[in-house]
């Protein structure tokens, strides 16, 4: 890589913070060898999007390709929920134990849960796993008050919980944002009063919202459901090497 431009300090992988979080729907393994070749270096860790690893050909082969690399993998949100809706949290944790994930999302967006056994759930995992836990509901019509989301943001680190996901969907419509996709700054200001941002996994699909957060949080902010193809643009948003962001670093 070239290197004569002075840049934000970025941290290094196995990041704490700065962590780029891909969302995978469905890449087969020449898509996935492109995207390592260009871009393995900005990928922090990967989720295979809802239940695409349930139907997923060569699953083993796939996830391996990614844990070659040096890039965690684990399971959509979704998958989780089914299986708890399904009485299959056994067979899931095989599956997740035999495919060398070390990561795992919990998650009741679709799937209502008792908060009680949500955070039960946290600290049982979160002793063999790191688990990203999601607070925020996928219904656009659901209203979760901000000092519900600071509430729960709390209790599920306070359960083990290693990153908290602001839910924003791959839609980026939902959640943290507007229907237009714009930030409720209301609600983010009172999230970051309370937690530090650093715990913290802002689902950002969308440049403008990757933009916001970047500008609000520095180059080493947490960011979530990022597309494969947009992974280069994203490194070069928190570096300043892009008009959106330049004069905001430089």
């Amino acid at each position: 890589m070239l290197d004569f431009l002075t840049l934000p300090a970025r941290s290094r992988k196995p990041r704490e913070s700065g962590i780029t979080h891909v969302l995978d729907k469905g890449l087969g393994p020449s898509q996935i060898d492109d995207l390592l070749h260009t871009a393995a270096p900005f990928i922090d860790i990967v989720k295979l999007g809802w239940g695409t690893g349930y139907v997923t050909q060569d699953l083993a082969g796939k996830v391996a390709r990614y844990h070659d690399a040096g890039i965690p993998v684990c399971f959509g949100g979704t998958m989780l929920e089914l299986a708890l809706r399904q009485d299959r949290l056994s067979e899931y944790l095989t599956a997740a134990r035999e495919l060398g994930m070390r990561h795992v999302e919990v998650s009741d967006g679709t799937v209502a849960m008792d908060e009680a056994d949500k955070l039960a759930l946290i600290r049982r995992l979160a002793r063999e796993f790191k688990v990203l836990s999601e607070v925020g509901s996928k219904d656009p019509d659901v209203v979760i008050a901000p000092r519900t989301w600071v509430d729960s943001i709390r209790r599920e680190l306070d359960a083990g919980a290693w990153k908290v996901i602001t839910e924003g969907r791959e839609s980026g419509t939902v959640g943290m944002f507007h229907s237009n996709g714009a930030v409720k700054a209301g609600l983010l200001d009172e999230i970051v009063q309370a937690v530090s941002a650093d715990r913290l996994l802002f689902e950002a699909p969308i440049k403008s919202q990757q933009t916001a957060f970047i500008k609000e949080f520095g180059a080493d902010v947490n960011l979530g459901n990022i597309p494969p193809e947009d992974v280069i643009s994203l490194e070069t948003l928190r570096l300043g090497l892009r008009g959106d962001t330049l004069l905001h670093f430089h």
